[in-house]
């Protein structure tokens, strides 16, 4: 019996000192990759300003082809969403919606997933010219409850979402430089 009690009272101290480190643990959580393009700013946000455009490049897309998506309202308008369906894991389910247009520099997108774990994250992309090319950074910001977020502690964000991010990064990267600028033809006269 002895060895019970001492089991217990060992089990409810780490479970006090895992909540009480919690209590010092950054909710906040925030991931970003940036990317370099050779391209104006111009192209680059033809190519970022719409969830139809997002989709060109967005790496989850390609996971699986085969989902089922749903659009509401006017695509590249504040209000405008878009659902998702996939029974691949990486994928899930879920909404985004977006919220925030500042053409041609920010494009903002609240992201609400349903499958394969519940959460809420504000996504952006910023656009940066800098002389003949443009920054583009793709990004989100979400909050993780307390006393989840000690698992923050133990969880690398770029090994777990860098590969995705660098890959849909680098398609939207050969995307804007290989596009025909806006305002030149196919044909010369």
């Amino acid at each position: 019996m002895k060895i019970l009690k001492y089991l217990g009272i060992g089990l409810l101290v780490i479970v006090a000192l895992v909540l009480l480190i919690a209590l010092f643990v950054p909710k906040d959580v925030v991931y970003e990759k940036s990317i370099l393009i050779n391209a104006p700013i111009e192209t680059v946000w033809e190519n970022t300003n719409s969830l139809a455009d997002m989709d060109k490049w967005n790496p989850w897309d390609e996971k699986d082809p085969t989902m089922s998506k749903g659009f509401m309202g006017t695509d590249g308008t504040i209000g405008a969403m878009q659902s998702w369906d996939s029974e691949v894991k990486e994928v899930g389910k879920g909404t985004q919606t977006i919220t925030n247009i500042e053409a041609p520099t920010l494009f903002e997108t609240d992201l609400v997933f349903l499958t394969p774990y519940e959460s809420e994250a504000k996504a952006y992309v910023k656009l940066v010219q800098e002389g003949a090319q443009t920054n583009v950074t793709w990004g989100f910001k979400s909050v993780m409850p307390y006393p989840m977020n000690i698992t923050s502690l133990f969880v690398n964000m770029e090994s777990m979402m860098g590969e995705d991010w660098n890959k849909g990064l680098t398609k939207l990267k050969t995307i804007c430089e290989t596009e025909i600028p806006y305002n030149q033809t196919d044909t010369e006269e």
